[in-house]
């Protein structure tokens, strides 16, 4: 199997991107990273961030794009994400209502259908990225995420595994990367550690996580990239968070 690209969920130092968003893109690949998955646009246009990257030499992965960008206007936003040059379109979360259970579902997944055939037809496909909530479980005992990946063929949605929110909800990573195995190409690789029972962000083999089970369970079970994402910095700053958390993974034998 083919070691897996090592991409920054740039919402992790978005605070660096939103002041200089090339000079980041630098930063992130001195880091050591191959690739990035965009958390919006940072104020310049899809030509902009596409060549941004390119003269870095960083591939753009995918991007977390929120529900409700794709409602107003789905073909733009596609085209958008298509002409940054993006493999795969991550939905970040969506409401209870929206999942099993909720007077939204059925809709939403309709409406899922009709992004992820626009998708296609661009060579991107859609994925969706947990948190711990979706961990909930049904009136028939199975989980909300379960009952939402059910609703699609492989095709249509594909995983995108938040290990750290995994293990939050309840799950082993490891166990729940191989429930899903063949559909999870874009895995988030996330660790963090409990302190008077509030989950803490930290980087990468600071924390509870088994990292090298983790990653090597990802490769296992097909993923093309791990995504290190780390929401918030409580300790060190982000970009020497992200610095440590490549090098954790490159160390790690795959």
């Amino acid at each position: 199997m083919a070691r897996p690209g090592i991409a920054a969920q740039v919402y992790s130092v978005r605070e660096a991107a939103e002041k200089d968003f090339a000079k980041t893109m630098a930063a992130l690949k001195e880091c050591g990273y191959e690739g990035v998955e965009l958390a919006g646009l940072y104020g310049l246009k899809p030509e902009e961030v596409r060549d941004c990257l390119k003269e870095q030499g960083l591939t753009a992965v995918s991007a977390h794009v929120g529900l409700d960008l794709f409602l107003e206007d789905m073909e733009g936003t596609v085209s958008a994400y298509h002409t940054i040059g993006c493999s795969y379109i991550g939905i970040p979360w969506l409401p209870k209502e929206r999942h099993y259970g909720g007077e939204k579902f059925e809709e939403t997944c309709g409406f899922l259908k009709k992004l992820s055939a626009a998708c296609a037809e661009r060579g991107m496909t859609l994925l969706y990225h947990n948190h711990n909530f979706e961990f909930e479980k049904t009136e028939k005992g199975t989980y909300l995420l379960d009952e939402f990946f059910d609703a699609f063929d492989e095709r249509e949605m594909q995983t995108e595994q938040d290990t750290c929110w995994v293990n939050v909800g309840g799950e082993d990573p490891v166990a729940y990367l191989k429930q899903y195995a063949g559909r999870c190409p874009v895995v988030h690789v996330k660790d963090f550690r409990r302190t008077d029972g509030q989950v803490e962000l930290v980087a990468l083999g600071q924390g509870e996580q088994d990292v090298p089970a983790i990653a090597r369970a990802a490769v296992e079970c097909g993923a093309r990239w791990l995504i290190v994402e780390q929401d918030d910095h409580p300790y060190g700053e982000p970009m020497e968070n992200m610095r440590i958390s490549c090098r954790c993974l490159k160390e790690i034998q795959l």
